[in-house]
């Protein structure tokens, strides 16, 4: 009996000693977790993209771009929802001004004026007559180059255009010319936007999403009009429509100004702000101006010395605006990165989200549908939990469109580190890159 009380004894203190170890043992696990976790919040930044190494603010936005936001896009597939992934020659493109606007209000016209000449391949006429998409750009011949095979060459930014389908792609060119102003700008031209019985012929590829690619890739976007032509169609609706977003970079140019008198000018110009203002849908005014942007000397009969005057002042400043254009280039892909930034972050807690929602196992295809049908609610949910702003939300309807396709369940949840990354590259890594180089044009 005391043999068997000794024992007991000696148990229970041997128990005592191994419950007292693993409950420190848990202790100290749950300590190191914990300090992990809150060593991962801490900026990281500083040691992964040296300064050193960094030869311009382009070279720095580039290697961020690798590091920090790229696997942030790829996990949540930011490029089927939104961009394109961005490639070296993105980075590295000269600014472009593209040119939007119905049939014959000279877009074609207006970059002869500029450059002096016609682009190789281009064609004048009051019939619509550019057919296609094309990128004037420096060379040192004149010479076209196909869309498929612009698309492939490494050393040009338009391989995103491939998303499109070569039925786009053979609607678009490059038209290459020695010219001191290609230099600094690339121009893109644009077919005339159908109007009236034409917008009823469906295009064979996405017209609106074409523009759009091209809105986020340039630095000034010019809307013609003509004072006979003011009226805004359907498709050009859809047009106007996508630049949101890019209000900044949109001037609106009232061409062949004197074709008409004075006293129509003026009517015609109010006119024309109240159809921008029924689509823009903005409170700002927006620039216009008035010109006649051709070889032609300005019409006396119809302006008179007032308008002369006017004309050349208003052409005098929108050149002051095209030359501006390099001028601001870099300040333009910092503006544009960190929006590109931005909306990665908003997508990829929208993707975690619907990605939440979803069940385990059971009534997948029924949850998908909810989420899908109720998209505003969703958007709702998520600016509540992250705090974010609901301007820089996308479009329910666009973006409805494509989840369709996918099926969430696929989607990725959400990766605290990579969200953290993007935050200190803006809130760090981009304000440091600027610090570095006092100017934005080094």
């Amino acid at each position: 009996m005391f043999v068997y009380m000794v024992l007991s004894r000696h148990v229970s203190k041997t128990i005592s000693r191994s419950s007292t170890l693993f409950s420190a043992s848990l202790r100290s696990q749950h300590l190191s977790t914990f300090s992990d976790h809150f060593q991962s919040l801490l900026p990281q930044s500083q040691s992964e993209v040296s300064p050193s190494s960094v030869t311009s603010i382009i070279d720095g936005l580039k290697k961020l771009y690798i590091q920090k936001l790229k696997p942030l896009e790829v996990t949540y597939r930011f490029n089927d929802f939104v961009f394109p992934l961005l490639t070296n020659s993105d980075f590295e493109a000269k600014p472009m001004v593209m040119l939007l606007g119905q049939y014959s209000t000279g877009k074609t016209t207006f970059i002869k004026h500029l450059l002096k000449s016609n682009y190789p391949g281009a064609h004048i006429g009051p019939e619509p007559t550019t057919d296609r998409f094309v990128a004037i750009m420096s060379g040192p011949d004149e010479r076209t180059i196909p869309g498929n095979t612009v698309a492939v060459q490494a050393d040009m930014p338009f391989s995103g255009l491939t998303s499109f389908g070569t039925a786009f792609l053979s609607k678009f060119e490059c038209a290459q010319m020695p010219h001191p102003l290609l230099d600094q700008i690339t121009l893109v031209d644009s077919p005339g936007v159908l109007s009236g019985e034409k917008q009823r012929t469906q295009r064979s590829y996405d017209f609106t999403g074409v523009t759009s690619w091209f809105a986020a890739k340039c630095d000034l976007i010019l809307l013609l009009f003509d004072p006979h032509k003011l009226d805004i169609s359907d498709e050009f609706k859809r047009v106007i429509s996508s630049l949101r977003g890019h209000d900044d970079k949109v001037r609106v140019v009232l061409n062949k100004a004197d074709q008409v008198d004075t006293q129509q000018l003026m009517r015609v110009y109010g006119a024309l702000m109240w159809s921008l203002g029924k689509v823009l849908n903005t409170p700002e005014v927006t620039r216009v101006y008035i010109g006649s942007f051709i070889e032609k000397p300005v019409n006396d009969a119809a302006g008179g010395p007032i308008g002369r005057e006017l004309f050349e002042k208003e052409q005098d400043d929108l050149l002051s605006d095209l030359k501006d254009i390099p001028k601001m280039a870099c300040d333009r892909r910092i503006n544009e990165f960190v929006k590109r930034a931005r909306a990665a972050k908003i997508h990829a807690c929208i993707i975690s989200h619907l990605k939440n929602e979803m069940p385990v196992l059971l009534g997948k295809a029924k949850a998908q549908e909810r989420l899908i049908d109720n998209l505003a609610s969703e958007f709702v949910k998520v600016q509540r939990e992250f705090h974010l702003p609901p301007g820089d939300f996308p479009d329910i309807e666009h973006f409805r469109e494509i989840l369709s396709g996918f099926n969430i369940g696929n989607f990725e949840r959400l990766k605290p580190k990579m969200i953290q990354a993007v935050d200190d590259m803006l809130a760090y890594d981009i304000p440091n890159l600027l610090k570095n180089f006092k100017s934005t044009y080094d």
